[in-house]
């Protein structure tokens, strides 16, 4: 089981806990994502993400999320969406694309669990994702209904947390995604 003694959980104005998380590609095509292990059920795959820190901006939490639980760097690009999980628990999940472009020998959680990640392609994931996590199944599928890889990125990928380490293109809309129903909202 994961633990982190100095994790903080924060929660927005409406009282849904901050999270970020990111689909990490082999390439721009995005034809092939990247699934780590769950903590909780190492023999079930996930999507690389968690918790925002106190004052992180969501990209610079997406990319920590990410190097800790996969253990990969690689090139932030666009804000796929703002998913929001009411069933059981309230997140609101920010969701990035990533395009790897280094991949760790060992990484903090598979030193520290012993996580596991693993390449799929998409529609694969799709189905592996389906019955554990469906919420992860819908942000692949969200996929098709977004701009293409060309768009420019939405946040830099330092680490995110500077002022000014956002960009954003207002022209561009900007979608909440509710795993409750199957529209998107313009925000």
């Amino acid at each position: 089981m994961k633990f982190k003694p100095n994790q903080t959980r924060t929660y927005d104005g409406e009282g849904f806990k901050r999270r970020a998380a990111c689909l990490c590609f082999k390439n721009e095509q995005e034809d092939e994502v990247l699934l780590v292990s769950s903590s909780r059920h190492p023999d079930q795959w996930i999507v690389p993400g968690g918790g925002m820190e106190p004052e992180e901006e969501p990209c610079g939490a997406a990319v920590r999320e990410v190097y800790e639980e996969a253990g990969v760097k690689g090139k932030l690009g666009r804000l796929l969406g703002i998913f929001e999980h009411n069933q059981d628990r309230k997140h609101r999940t920010y969701v990035y694309i990533l395009i790897v472009t280094e991949t760790l020998e060992d990484w903090e959680d598979s030193v520290n669990i012993g996580r596991k990640r693993k390449w799929f392609k998409v529609d694969e994931a799709i189905r592996v994702l389906q019955s554990h996590k469906p919420v992860h199944a819908e942000y692949l599928r969200r996929l098709t209904h977004t701009c293409n890889p060309t768009c420019n990125p939405v946040c830099s990928p330092t680490n995110g947390n500077a002022p000014g380490s956002q960009v954003m293109d207002n022209s561009a809309p900007h979608y909440v995604c509710s795993t409750q129903g199957s529209d998107l909202v313009s925000r």
